[in-house]
């Protein structure tokens, strides 16, 4: 035998979803009820434990046979509810090396981590069947009775229902096989499968934990919520000031309307609520610290040597392939500042609640900081702790070729000085002049990189950190503008991406690869890892533009077409007849094309062309149709158009010789021109020579002016140009077809 899938049913009184599947296998009443299993892909059998039926001695031995390679969806739980199977004492596993999980081999290729999930994305003939969630709460978890007391469903409790799960037993195996099978084209790199293997020994390890603590703590925050809440009784005299209705309802008797009671919020509303007001609030607060719940994670899952285990899940982020936290979430710790920590640790587990509060105030806050010292290493033993340092901002501008910032970090200066000190260009030091502006480097860094605008800021608590609304749109805009090649490095990888799926061709930018193959885009890294999207297309963002879409599980935890990943186009609205400023003279926004050249307000810029956003509601401003959000100057800083009433644009600047359109009947007025132009170099008293200038620009208007009107004089120093090329060869940059009108007779502005 060369290869074994299987698919086991079990039973456990311990809640798989809670406390895991090693503790959930370590139960007392735990039992394996039906195998599933193939060998070497031959049919499948079902081996009914509770029928006293046993398993064919070479499927035993291939249990523990190194040379045989085990197959499950999920593996771990069948490996880990194996060994306790096979009598293996707490702690001692079933070696993960020999082991493959299709789930890991479905997360590779970005489909959904449920047999059922993968089956119905990649067709499958033989899919899981629907009514196995049915067999398996009937069978497999503790029934209750109607005096709340537990008891188990047997076989002979509904013998044609166990004869259909038996048959669902069957089919998983089927499943998973075909799943095999169907991604068999796309195999994982034994690297990968190392990973794994290291991942399943880092879970069947664990990590120890101090029930002494954590049992104290779970009682002082009883204690704790007790307290609060009756002080919260006695402010508001609600029945229950836990409930959300009740308390939004007290607020808004008391002057406050609130939406939400998030933590967001709340804390918002401490910074200007008077008493007794604040007070409610800081208990709500207090009460809503969810971050002891991990407490109780703990004692769930803890298995009986004392160590909690299954904490990770290999590739669980979706398309990144990052490991996901499970349980107690050891990815997601609060942070301890308490500066005698191991005082205040002392005193928890001793459980001294007086002191606890007398010393520390905030029950809640300080449980929640000693989190962190309930995990504890083997006896001789250390945890040493390590993170990256702003490894996402290190690589992104590795990737760019953004230098000045891998500049910064190879001579250890502070990303967030450099990058306010270029977007505000001025000198900023942490504890020195412009210190202030360190935070907006910082939000500005966190937030922006991956395309994200005012909402990413506002997510990274920008508002919070007192920013005010108005300047969020600015600050991105002075990100971008200090991070151009970044900004480039977006537009190039949405561009060959976009390329890819369309053409279904192999592209390549900044040592990113593209392949489409078999219904999937992939981008290899440079390490060779390739991510993976679903049955991707080109198809229509949310603004009604073009869009690399895919299928993947989104924000409603189902699995549903989304949009490319990548950086979103600035929100740049404006409506159709709006007139731009182009080397053409005023033309409706939508007659723009990626050949002409701009008037940002300073000087002239090339674009990238229209960007198509659907229809959107306007308002008007200063007789320009615009978006609401969109951004606008005026007088008091940059806002947006629907927040302006009253206000006046801010002052800027009109190429030389502009007219607006209504000053001509042609309705259009040709603004500017690049052409070569010759100017005089020499010495006073002596002739001057003719040097040939680089590409100069003159601006005209359409038509001859009246240059003897008043109007027109102005004082001016003599030019030192002496003619102007007329070898039409010579001019360089935008050509418009106006330009042999620079030459006709009767000009007189030129």
């Amino acid at each position: 035998m060369r290869s074994l899938s299987i698919d086991i049913e079990s039973f456990s009184s311990y809640d798989l979803k809670k406390c895991g599947v090693y503790k959930y296998a370590s139960a007392p009443d735990f039992e394996i009820l039906l195998f599933g299993y193939s060998a070497d892909g031959g049919p499948v059998q079902v081996v009914d434990f509770t029928a006293g039926e046993r398993l064919p001695n070479q499927v035993l031995s291939a249990l523990t046979d190194p040379a045989v390679t085990k197959w499950a969806f999920n593996a771990q739980f069948e490996r880990v509810c194996l060994s306790r199977w096979l009598g293996m004492p707490v702690g001692e596993y079933l070696a993960p090396d020999s082991w493959r999980c299709t789930m890991v081999w479905a997360a590779t290729l970005g489909l959904p981590l449920s047999l059922e999930g993968v089956g119905a994305v990649l067709g499958l003939e033989k899919q899981k069947l629907k009514e196995g969630k049915d067999l398996i709460r009937y069978f497999c978890t503790p029934a209750k009775g109607r005096d709340g007391s537990q008891f188990r469903r047997r076989p002979e409790d509904a013998p044609e229902k166990w004869e259909r799960f038996k048959a669902y037993n069957l089919r998983d195996v089927e499943t998973e096989m075909a799943i095999q099978q169907k991604l068999s084209r796309f195999p994982v790199p034994e690297d990968i499968w190392d990973e794994y293997h290291l991942d399943q020994e880092i879970n069947d390890r664990g990590i120890g934990v101090d029930m002494g603590l954590v049992r104290q703590a779970v009682a002082m925050d009883a204690r704790s919520r007790e307290k609060l809440t009756a002080q919260m009784q006695r402010l508001t005299d609600l029945e229950n000031p836990n409930s959300v209705q009740q308390m939004k309802q007290w607020l808004a008797d008391n002057g406050l309307e609130l939406d939400s009671l998030g933590k967001k919020e709340v804390a918002a509303l401490l910074k200007t609520a008077p008493a007794p007001l604040s007070e409610v609030l800081l208990l709500r607060q207090q009460l809503a610290k969810s971050s002891v719940k991990k407490y109780t994670a703990m004692a769930t899952a803890i298995c009986s040597d004392g160590r909690a285990r299954g904490m990770f899940q290999f590739y669980g982020a979706a398309r990144t392939g990052r490991a996901a936290g499970r349980i107690i979430q050891l990815q997601n710790l609060p942070q301890n500042h308490i500066p005698d920590l191991a005082q205040a640790r002392s005193l928890v587990r001793s459980g001294n609640f007086e002191a606890v509060e007398l010393l520390y105030e905030d029950v809640p806050d300080t449980l929640s900081q000693l989190i962190r010292t309930a995990f504890v290493p083997q006896n001789g033993r250390k945890f040493i702790v390590s993170d990256f340092s702003a490894i996402e901002a290190r690589v992104l501008a590795w990737f760019a070729g953004e230098q000045w910032v891998l500049d910064t970090f190879k001579n250890n200066g502070d990303i967030y000085c450099e990058t306010a000190s270029r977007m505000f260009h001025v000198p900023v030091e942490k504890h020195g002049q412009n210190a202030h502006l360190r935070q907006k480097g910082k939000q500005a860094t966190l937030s922006c990189g991956y395309g994200g605008s005012v909402g990413a800021l506002k997510a990274m608590g920008a508002l919070e950190a007192g920013m005010t609304e108005e300047e969020l749109k600015p600050l991105v805009d002075s990100w971008r503008a200090a991070n151009p090649r970044i900004v480039q490095f977006w537009w190039d990888v949405d561009r060959e991406v976009k390329r890819c799926v369309r053409e279904r061709c192999a592209t390549e930018t900044h040592g990113l690869r593209f392949t489409y193959q078999s219904g999937f885009l992939f981008i290899t890294l440079p390490s060779g890892r390739r991510l993976a999207y679903v049955k991707p297309k080109i198809g229509e963002n949310r603004f009604g533009g073009e869009a690399v879409t895919y299928e993947g599980v989104g924000g409603t935890k189902k699995w549903e077409r989304l949009e490319s990943y990548g950086p979103k186009f600035v929100e740049n609205c404006v409506a159709a007849g709006t007139l731009v400023i182009t080397q053409r003279g005023l033309i409706p926004i939508e007659e723009i094309t990626d050949a002409d050249i701009l008037w940002d307000g300073c000087e002239w810029c090339h674009h990238d062309g229209l960007i198509a956003k659907g229809q959107q509601t306007v308002v008007k401003a200063n007789g320009i149709y615009l978006t609401p959000e969109h951004q606008i100057l005026t007088e008091k800083g940059w806002m947006e158009c629907a927040k302006s009433s009253g206000l006046s644009w801010a002052a800027f600047s009109l190429p030389d010789c502009f007219v607006s359109c209504g000053e001509h009947e042609t309705g259009q007025s040709p603004v500017a021109v690049p052409v070569h132009l010759r100017g005089a170099e020499g010495h006073p008293g002596q002739e001057p020579h003719i040097k040939k200038e680089s590409c100069q620009v003159v601006r005209l208007y359409a038509g001859a002016s009246d240059f003897r009107g008043s109007e027109a004089t102005r004082h001016e120093p003599p030019s030192s140009v002496r003619s102007v090329a007329l070898h039409e060869a010579e001019m360089s940059g935008p050509a418009p077809s106006r330009i042999p009108q620079l030459r006709r007779p009767g000009d007189y502005s030129l």
